[in-house]
């Protein structure tokens, strides 16, 4: 038999082949804005260490934004693959956790030390914690499609975003200095438990999916808009960004809980019409004689 069926061995000239075979560039070019984004954000740190508190913002700022083109980029592209996954939460840590930290730590919690560095370490594993559990819970197959635009915790790069917002206020004149310092490590340990809890945030997965043809100029007008108040206004347009987002977290929640309502009362319905038919098609099964 063993020489009828010899055991199996891999072919050497298969992995020399998958070796240099050339990878389509439509793979490589959302890696490549994943690495610009980590650039950005281990710059920005340096930037905090120089006391250069507005670049270090907008680069972070830039991070965010890029990290949101470049799971878009590789969908459109087809070019998604499991490095680039990986690739995007080591990034996602570095830039929306401990750049973060880093930066409000040498801006004002190094008044309170240890307290100060436990505050910034919180925030920084709290970011690491809600990027593995989000990886474990992208390849769930049991969550339905409505849920999947929502996140589970605030998101890393919104959660950067928002705990940055002392700075923002810094920026725009308000007493952000030592006596505030308490105040700050309470902030950001907050926004580190939104980040880590199972409350529902809205993701926007399905925004810019498909667009009517009627709302495309308008559209355009808006992000024109935008980038110009961000570019003008960059401070005040991050920190009531911050302020409305952080508001309408409770309204989004109620959203979320509303459409799980629905759709248990919709799966209870499909299980009600689907029993009758069931018994009337099929006769009930009897045991043996004497079970």
């Amino acid at each position: 038999m063993t020489d009828l069926f010899p055991p199996f061995a891999p072919d050497p000239e298969e992995a020399r082949r998958r070796r240099f075979t050339p990878i389509p560039l439509r793979v490589l070019v959302p890696n490549v804005i994943t690495l610009l984004a980590l650039c950005l954000g281990l710059t920005a740190i340096r930037l905090a260490i120089e006391e250069r508190l507005e670049p270090a913002m907008i680069a972070i700022v830039i991070a965010a934004i890029l990290d949101g083109i470049d799971g878009r980029v590789a969908r459109l592209l087809k070019g998604t693959s499991r490095f680039g996954a990986e690739l995007d939460s080591l990034s996602d840590f570095v830039n929306f956790g401990v750049a973060p930290a880093l930066i409000l730590y040498s801006f004002v919690l190094h008044e309170l030390r240890s307290i100060g560095w436990i505050a910034a370490l919180v925030f920084a594993i709290a970011a690491a914690l809600r990027l593995a559990r989000f990886n474990v819970m992208i390849d769930d197959p049991a969550r339905p499609d409505w849920q999947k635009n929502y996140f589970v915790g605030m998101a890393a790069p919104a959660g950067a975003i928002c705990a940055l917002l002392p700075i923002y206020l810094y920026m725009l004149g308000l007493p952000v200095d030592g006596i505030a310092a308490p105040f700050v490590a309470a902030y950001l340990v907050g926004i580190a438990f939104l980040m880590v809890s199972r409350i529902p945030t809205y993701a926007g997965k399905t925004l810019g999916s498909r667009v009517p043809r009627e709302k495309v100029l308008p559209l355009f007008a808006i992000v024109v808009l935008f980038a110009a108040l961000l570019v003008s206004f960059t401070f005040q347009v991050l920190a009531i960004g911050v302020i409305v987002y952080l508001a309408l977290i409770p309204v989004g929640v109620m959203r979320y809980r509303r459409m799980a309502r629905a759709d248990a009362a919709r799966s209870k319905g499909d299980e009600a019409a689907a029993a009758p038919g069931e018994t009337a098609g099929e006769a009930p099964r009897r045991g043996p004689a004497g079970a």
